[in-house]
């Protein structure tokens, strides 16, 4: 688990460097169309630097403002404006901790929720301090092992 909780730290450490441009909203035009006429580069000159015509281009910044577009065709475009493409993922969590977190609690709270109505069913129902507490401990299990089981 040592290694896996490294591995999870390191991603974590690279992927906070995203999280401030989750704000960031792409233009209206998309972000090929706009950095290419912020620039002054015509379309024709752009397709030259990708070996497309005018048209292909103009279909290039069609495909990316409606997300059809591919991740190769946006390196190309990146580097016929002189510019690198950045991606990465953002968990909606913050980090990859806390969507691990969370998810653990909520096995963690079907498993024990589930053993808890079996047991009041036989008469032998637990307090909701000792729920909450063994939905905790469950969880930290779960969290610590990550099975496969917790991504269903």
């Amino acid at each position: 688990m040592r290694k896996k909780s490294l591995q999870i730290q390191q991603l974590d450490d690279k992927i906070r460097i995203f999280a401030s441009l989750q704000k960031v909203v792409p233009p209206p035009t998309g972000w090929l169309e706009a950095v290419r006429t912020a620039i002054g580069m015509s379309m024709q000159q752009m397709g030259n630097r990708l070996s497309i015509t005018r048209q292909g281009v103009q279909d290039m910044e069609k495909r990316e403002k409606d997300g059809s577009i591919t991740l190769k065709s946006l390196r190309d475009a990146a580097r016929a404006l002189d510019m690198q493409l950045l991606y990465g993922f953002v968990p909606n969590d913050g980090s990859l901790e806390a969507l691990i977190e969370r998810k653990a609690k909520e096995l963690a709270t079907q498993i024990v929720l589930r053993t808890s109505n079996t047991m009041k069913l036989e008469d032998q129902e637990n307090s909701k301090k000792r729920i909450r507490k063994a939905i905790e401990e469950r969880a930290a299990i779960i969290k610590n092992d990550m099975p496969k089981i917790l991504w269903d």
